[in-house]
């Protein structure tokens, strides 16, 4: 049974006039205890980044990036063939970018969650996963990295001693492997059915595959997408759901201090 979690979604996917989603960013940053923010290769611009890094500050939200493939057409969610060196560089490009809104408004860059395809990517790529968390420990040997349990970067990362924190998601589902599974159209869920799905993982540790069955999940924090149909009323009814059976919401930084 864990006593605390941390609740993160991906935020400011915006690109000058166009809006990915409908879900008001205030409304969200309100339930949420930790921000993935878009810094401009799959979607975001200077503006959305400034403006979401404040809304993260006014309300108390720990700041991350979100860096993903060069695809804005794709929404960073197409495989792009390249070499590691080119993908760490776009990473150091957009980590740069999204840490400097940081401390403009004089907060510190707690994480760093690659995006999409980038994020599948690196879960099943380890010399990617190795050269990602070498990245981070030269530059950012603080910063926390996102991933999934299931994956070569939690390995790589644990291997070496870098923070890191694993995701449960609340609006995929997730085969055998303990992998979730991708869709380009996710039709709108029940929000008390994933708040429920959430509540089991944290009291029971497991969660119900695409096939039926139950594996064992562990993970420090519980992820929602913006831009899935009802994002809102299913961020509002995971936490209430959480908060009700006495589990603290908490950034991740204070969940791994905990």
């Amino acid at each position: 049974m864990k006593d605390i979690v941390d609740l993160n979604c991906d935020m400011g996917e915006d690109f000058g006039h166009w809006k990915l989603s409908d879900a008001p960013d205030e409304e969200i940053m309100a339930i949420i205890s930790s921000a993935n923010i878009a810094s401009g290769f799959h979607a975001g611009d200077p503006n959305s980044m400034d403006r979401v890094v404040r809304l993260a500050k006014t309300y108390g939200v720990g700041v991350g990036v979100h860096p993903g493939y060069r695809d804005l057409q794709g929404f960073g969610r197409r495989y792009i063939k390249s070499n590691n060196e080119e993908l760490i560089n776009d990473i150091i490009y957009q980590v740069g970018a999204l840490r400097e809104f940081a401390r403009r408004h004089g907060v510190q860059l707690q994480h760093v969650k690659p995006h999409g395809a980038l994020y599948m990517e690196a879960a099943a790529n380890e010399e990617l996963s190795k050269c990602l968390v070498d990245m981070l420990a030269s530059t950012s040997s603080t910063t926390i990295l996102y991933c999934m349990s299931a994956s070569k970067t939690y390995e790589v990362a644990q291997a070496v001693g870098h923070p890191v924190v694993r995701e449960f998601y609340a609006d995929r589902d997730y085969d055998q492997s303990g992998s979730i599974v991708f869709r380009r159209k996710v039709v709108r869920p029940k929000p008390e059915e994933l708040a429920q799905k959430c509540l089991r993982a944290c009291k029971e540790g497991v969660v119900t595959t695409i096939d039926g069955q139950d594996i064992e999940i562990e993970f420090e924090s519980i992820c929602f997408h913006s831009d899935t149909p009802g994002a809102v009323e299913i961020g509002a009814a995971i936490r209430e759901a959480l908060v009700s059976e006495g589990i603290t919401i908490a950034p991740a930084a204070t969940v791994l201090g905990h």
